[in-house]
Formats: structure tokens, sequence, C-alpha cells
């Protein structure tokens, strides 16, 4: 509900003090006109208290006669009309609140729908019994939907007084694999997939997975009135180097995929349990079996950063996606860690804080690979690193997420995973702004297993296959979606 500023509630307290100076009418009236030339649409209790603050001296100043205080009044209006200038350059006012009026169960979709505008909301599975909840942020207590499929029962909360919560009860373990919502915030769509009893009690262990509407960005295609935009300028020039061939797909418009086998050249990597083995090997084999795949699949086109023994800094990685309009960039690796026990591959896509202490120090240890002899070759200079992220970049790293869960669901039949598979980190390859992108730790290059399988023609080819399969997913996904 919006509080708007009217001559008459203004002049309300003017009412009850008697009957005015006639110079203080004429500077009340003045200020009244003033503010009311300003469009206040926002929900913000202290804008209501600026309001209230400005009526009550302006009937003050009549109550007094002006002979005295006039001035002192009029110059404290005047302050607060600035104040009332500035506010009115933001427009950050937050979205009426929305309930839930419908809720759509599918095979493999939820379908949340809102009387209004939603911005936020998170999702997460509990067990004893098993259950999804969905909390929507800035909404109340909804009603709706009729159980079927893999849901038994709908219940309908409030959380906490500004977040309201769904509960499916679940007759089978599924497990949330990615979400989106609509271009007008009014609908919540989450991918759903039956789960094992394992992989319902890791998704369990990684908690809650948040999705944000356009509506918290801003709107796409528009710009506001008094905005802020950072230009990300054209992919920057690539020196002493040429973009890769591009193979595959009958037909230009088929999507293309670009693989970035990591490390390389003078850059190892990290060390494996076979000392003569180091990661720049694993990972272009893997690369090298993962483009066979597409090719042999025909429903891709593909392009690799390096096909060879070569180094390449992190942003040329990053801007040959860029220069080629890749519609998706998978940058392959391979863990270590001190503890040999420690296994699994992981996901990740790119944010500016960290998911944990391990995510932040990989990411530390990845964008070093720029850095020899203290020299930092990759230039990522500070209009770079502190860019803000736009409405285009928030959009292409909601899409990294639901790959990553594509990824996730794919490969968990045929390689080990982490218990938390999917991290965030700040690293410099996937900071591409309009490309979506990710880093798969495909295993431990330090445990005995893992080592197997990524130096095994059978290991590559099984995490190839996983991976191919998670792209066709995700690019019929997307292809639904227009």
């Amino acid at each position: 509900m919006h509080w708007q500023l009217t001559e008459r509630s203004l002049l309300a307290p003017a009412r009850l003090v008697g009957k005015p100076h006639a110079a203080d009418s004429f500077y009340a009236k003045e200020m009244v006109k003033l503010l009311l030339t300003f469009n206040f649409h926002h929900d913000l209790r202290w804008i209501q208290s600026l309001g209230n603050e400005l009526a009550s001296n302006i009937g003050a100043s009549m109550f007094l006669g002006g002979r005295f205080s006039r001035h002192c009044v009029v110059r404290r209006i005047i302050r607060l009309m600035i104040c009332a200038c500035v506010i009115s350059l933001f427009p950050f006012a937050p979205l009426p609140a929305a309930a839930v009026r419908g809720v759509d169960i599918n095979s493999d979709q939820l379908v949340l729908r809102f009387d209004g505008a939603v911005r936020r909301a998170s999702a997460f599975v509990v067990d004893g019994p098993n259950r999804l909840a969905v909390d929507i942020t800035g909404a109340t207590t909804g009603s709706g939907g009729s159980a079927s499929g893999p849901v038994r029962s709908i219940r309908h909360g409030q959380y906490d007084p500004s977040t309201a919560r769904v509960v499916f009860e679940l007759a089978k373990p599924v497990i949330v694999t990615g979400g989106r919502f609509s271009d007008d915030g009014r609908s919540l769509i989450l991918s759903i997939a039956a789960a094992t009893a394992t992989g319902f009690e890791k998704a369990v262990t990684k908690g809650k997975t948040s999705f944000s509407s356009p509506l918290a960005f801003g709107d796409f295609g528009t710009r506001k009135r008094n905005s802020v935009t950072v230009p990300l300028g054209p992919a920057q020039p690539l020196s002493n180097i040429s973009l890769p061939r591009v193979q595959g797909g009958r037909g230009s418009n088929r999507p293309l995929v670009v693989i970035d086998a990591g490390h390389g050249g003078h850059d190892p990597g990290a060390p494996s349990v076979f000392e003569e083995r180091r990661e720049k090997d694993a990972t272009l084999a893997i690369a090298r079996a993962l483009r066979d795949e597409l090719l042999s699949s025909g429903r891709v086109r593909v392009a690799m950063t390096r096909e060879n023994d070569r180094f390449l800094i992190l942003g040329e990685r990053r801007e040959i996606a860029r220069r080629l309009k890749a519609d998706l960039f998978i940058s392959i690796h391979a863990d270590s860690a001190p503890n040999e026990e420690a296994r699994g591959a992981s996901v990740y896509t790119l944010s500016e804080v960290a998911s944990d202490k391990v995510a932040a120090q990989l990411a530390i240890k990845e964008n070093r690979a720029d850095i020899l002899n203290g020299v930092d070759l990759g230039g990522e200079g500070s209009d770079v690193s502190s860019i803000l992220i736009d409405l285009t970049q928030r959009e292409t790293m909601n899409i990294s997420s639901a790959f990553a869960g594509l990824l996730q669901r794919e490969m968990a039949d045929s390689i080990t995973m982490r218990a938390r598979y999917h991290q965030f980190a700040n690293l410099v390859v996937l900071k591409a702004p309009d490309v979506p992108s990710v880093l798969i730790e495909t295993g431990y290059m330090s445990n005995m297993d893992d080592a197997r399988t990524l130096f095994s023609k059978d290991g590559q080819r099984k995490i190839a296959v996983a991976i191919r399969r998670a792209i066709e997913a995700h690019f019929a996904r997307r292809l639904a979606q227009r």
C-alpha cells in the first residue's frame, strides 16, 4: 500500500491551531506545492515520518504567527525538502508483499504462482520425513495447489514476518536441480529430479539454493531514471594469439561450447600421486574426450582454448569465449589436497564471495596461474577486478548455477562427487559477463582412486559422457524456455 502526500493531509495540523498568519499561510502553501511536485511511491515508514514532521512544522509556524519562528521553521522545511529531493532520486522501493496463489506439480517441475511480483526465494530439502521447503522473501502466507506425483501434501505458512514458506511433503525422494523466476517475478519454476537415498542425503547436507528474479536487479531491457551503468566494453584484444577453430554442428546456428583445458605449458598445475603426471595432462585429455563426445553427437559446435601443451593467461581463456560468442564455457581442472582421503568432483560458478574457506583458497591458487616469477602476466586492471555485477552478468550467473545442477545430476551416477558439489568462488576465468561459465574440478589428483580415473581412458570417457549429457540437457531446457 503506497502512502502518498496530499495537500489536505499536509495542512491538517493547521486546522487544529487556529487561523494562520497570512504570510505564514503563503509560505506553507508554497512548501506544500513544491513537495507535491515530487512523485513519492516509497513504502518506507521514515518517508511518512518526514511528511508528518513537515506538516507539524507548517502547523507550528501558523500557530506562532510567524513573528519570530517563521523563518527558522521555513529553513527547517527547506532542509526537509532537500532530503526529499535526494530520496526521490533513488528507485529502491521494495515491492508490495505478494502471496502464493497456486502451485502446479509435474514429474520434473514445481511451479509456484504469486499474486504479485517476488524478488527472491530459496529451496532446500530436509529428511525425517522427506520434505522440500521453499522460502519466499517479502511474501505472506498463501494457498493453493493439489498434491500429486512426487508430492504427498502441501502446507503453507509464515516462517517470519517477511518470509512465506511452502512445504512439500514428499512421497519419494526428489532434489532441486535448478530454478528460475519468470521475467515479471510472478512465478517460480523449480526443476526437480528423483534421487537415491544417498543423493537426497547429499542434498540435505548442501542446504539452501537461492534464486533471484530479474526484479531484484532491475528490469531487463530498460534503463531506470538516475541509474548508473558500468560499461563492460567489447572483448579485450588478444595479443599474439589467434582464435581457435570451431568444429562440428550441422549449421552455424547450433550452440557453441568452448572447452578450456586448465593450465598448460610452463604451468603444470597440481601434482598427482603419479609423479610423472601433472594436472595439465589430465585436463587436456579430459577436454579432448569431451570434444570428441560432443562432436559425435552433432548437437553443438565446439572450440578448445588449447589443443596442445601450451600456456594461456586466464583472461585470454575467458576472452576467447567472448570473442567467439560462446553459449557455454567449461573450464576443466583437477584438485589436490594434503589429505589423501579427500576425493570427488565439484563444480564452481562465479561469486564475489567464496562459499567456504576451501573455495576461497582454490580461487587464490587458480588465479595465481598468471603470475610467473613475480610478474603478473594477466594484467587484470582494477576496473575489471572490481567491476559491478550488472544485470547481464547476474543472469549469466543464474544460468551457470542451473547448469551446475545438471552436471551433478548427470555425473553422480558414474563419478564420485563431493557432498557439497556446487561451490562459489571469485575465479578470473569465469568472469565473462555474457557467457555462462563453470569450472569443473573433476577429482583429486592427490587421491589414488580419483587419480586412476583422471588418467585412464575409461575414466576420462566417463567424465566426458556425463558432461556431454548435462550440456545437451542444458540447451534443451534453454530452448524450451524461449
